[in-house]
């Protein structure tokens, strides 16, 4: 799926990402994959150990797992920011998020998702002075076999 990827808005979806965290000791990545996995929720979480995200100091990285052959995404939280903010914030998220992509608008999207979860972030975990940025604010693109999982 490169036509997705490249009409992807990097820096807007980069900086949006570092003005998320700027507020909080959150961390957020975006990571969009070429594969058809068959179960998009295991793959995210797979993904989501693989970048790092479960060592945060305070358990509060979000993970935007995208699937654009499935047509599918998936939002995954730490246990942390979980906690904080259940299963039904979650569900607000990815609605907003699959309006604009209903509409094309990938873009805006992500970008609506991030900035829903930054402002949770910021509410429960703020920054302080000591916080450091763990992660690199990046779009995360995996590829491979189509249909591998």
């Amino acid at each position: 799926m490169p036509s997705f990827f490249s009409k992807l808005d990097n820096d807007r979806i980069v900086a949006a990402i570092a003005d998320a965290e700027s507020a909080s000791s959150g961390e957020v990545r975006v990571h969009v994959t070429h594969r058809r996995p068959e179960d998009i929720e295991e793959r995210a979480r797979r993904r989501f150990e693989l970048l790092g995200m479960t060592k945060t100091a305070e358990r509060n990285g979000v993970l935007f797992y995208i699937a654009p052959a499935l047509r599918r995404f998936q939002i995954l939280g730490d246990v942390g920011i979980h906690e904080k903010c259940g299963a039904d914030f979650w569900r607000e998220v990815a609605a907003e998020m699959e309006e604009s992509f209903r509409r094309g608008e990938f873009t805006e999207g992500i970008l609506r998702g991030v900035g829903k979860v930054g402002e949770v972030l910021a509410a429960h975990f703020p920054r302080s002075s000591a916080d450091r940025d763990e992660l690199a604010n990046t779009i995360d693109e995996e590829s491979g076999p189509k249909n591998s999982g």
